[in-house]
């Protein structure tokens, strides 16, 4: 199992939480899972689209309150 690294986007707006994503996954290890937190409602929908489409992986996508936990796993 790999690491988690956490990115705290709360208070960002698209596209700055998946930019944030986007940069995070450059330093870390295939199998390894990032945790983006984000108060934007489109990050829900925007970061999975992305991952789908450069073949990483969306693990979880959980809401509590008003803070998306969106888990997503370095595959290449």
């Amino acid at each position: 199992m790999g690491n988690r690294t956490l990115i705290d986007a709360k208070g960002a707006f698209c596209p700055g939480p998946l930019m944030e994503l986007i940069a995070g996954l450059k330093l870390v290890e295939i199998g390894d899972e990032i945790e983006v937190l984000s108060t934007d409602e489109g990050s829900a929908m925007d970061i999975p689209a992305w991952v789908d489409k450069v073949k990483h992986e969306t693990v979880g996508i959980d809401q509590e309150g008003e803070v998306w936990h969106i888990v997503v796993k370095k595959m290449k």
